[in-house]
């Protein structure tokens, strides 16, 4: 499962031997980066007794997907931008002694025709050895990643993961997302992936201030891809009986808290865990709607680098929440790299298991 910083280019970088080690978790130093279709993300993390401390993180918007749902391919500038992003990914895993690691890469990477030779280029040029996953792993680790967050009184839990490309939908129960059920691509969850995305549907629709009638087509549009998938799991009757709960891990999410919160900076710590409530996502999706590609930019939690985005981010979301109107949802400023280093400790776990134990 580990991927690794590349030891024959860079002398620091380490690799998984694969021997027995029975301390488990502990002896490690453990890193997770999320390439997707608008942001390139790293964790780098110590293990607690029962979870993890991040030592270091990075984010940037590199926009990696730009142009890919016309073009059917990576272009030269999003690839520059990317591979300048992942540079400082592997400085800060090697001055960090990282010897477990998985990094991945999602939408755009699975779409684009010439993402094998961008990713041997990654390799070349920084030696990180990035993998595509599929959406099922995508939603599997999304799922995983915000586990914590959830109220063991409400039998089901929908996650969904709003992301450049695709959105990952996820609904499963509660019980099985805290055990080994929700470990693997073939456990019981059911999940779907959107072919939306805030870029794609950005490019699609346009980023200027909009009427309710074009905002409501957007709404439309991913409604249709999710009336099948709720049909299918009756997770509207789940709604009726008061039983599901929803998490939102995404940049759409986190930004919309933060603008409900009228912060002067984005905060994670006041963020990550918190409620919005629906009529809130309402009020807020309508008002940025209604505004120009500056204006928006001008919001400390939005700024200019989701000022075009965050429109369609807010499609996606509002869709979700008058298909399965909960009333409010639980947010999460988490979500793949935390899944990537849950599973990445559990794995050393079993192999520090002395030999004759289970």
């Amino acid at each position: 499962m580990a991927i690794y910083v590349n030891s024959r280019r860079h002398g620091k970088g380490r690799q998984n031997t694969g021997r027995l080690d029975c301390a488990g978790r502990s002896t490690h130093v453990y890193a997770a980066i999320d390439l997707g279709t608008n942001n390139c993300r790293l964790l780098v993390a110590r293990p607690t007794e029962d979870s993890f401390r991040v030592i270091d993180a990075f984010s940037r918007i590199v926009r990696l997907g730009e142009g890919v749902s016309d073009s059917g391919v990576l272009s030269e500038d999003a690839m520059e931008r990317t591979i300048g992003a992942l540079r400082i990914c592997a400085a800060k895993m090697r001055r960090r002694h990282v010897d477990r690691a998985r990094l991945i890469a999602t939408d755009a990477c699975r779409r684009a025709a010439n993402c094998p030779e961008f990713l041997d280029r990654v390799e070349a040029e920084t030696g990180l050895r990035i993998e595509t996953i599929s959406c099922q792993e995508e939603a599997r680790l999304a799922m995983l990643g915000c586990a914590p967050l959830f109220d063991d009184e409400k039998r089901r839990a929908l996650v969904f993961d709003i992301g450049g490309g695709s959105t990952e939908v996820t609904v499963a129960n509660t019980k099985d997302c805290k055990n080994s059920d929700c470990r693997n691509e073939s456990g019981a969850t059911n999940w779907i992936s959107l072919p939306f995305g805030v870029v794609g549907l950005s490019e699609r629709y346009g980023d200027a201030a909009m009427t309710r009638e074009r905002y409501g087509a957007m709404i439309d549009d991913v409604d249709q891809e999710l009336a099948p998938f709720c049909a299918r799991n009756d997770i509207s009757g789940s709604v009726r009986r008061g039983e599901l709960q929803m998490l939102g891990a995404s940049g759409t999410v986190t930004t919309l808290t933060g603008v409900s919160m009228k912060l002067s900076r984005y905060d994670r710590g006041l963020v990550d865990g918190a409620f919005l409530e629906f009529d809130e996502i309402f009020k807020i999706s309508d008002e940025l709607r209604s505004m120009n590609c500056a204006e928006r930019a001008a919001h400390p939690c939005i700024g200019s680098d989701r000022a075009d985005l965050v429109v369609a981010g807010c499609a996606i979301l509002e869709a979700m929440c008058r298909r399965w109107p909960v009333g409010r949802l639980r947010v999460a400023d988490r979500g793949l790299r935390e899944g990537i280093l849950i599973d990445l400790m559990e794995a050393a776990d079993r192999e520090g298991q002395p030999i004759g134990r289970s």
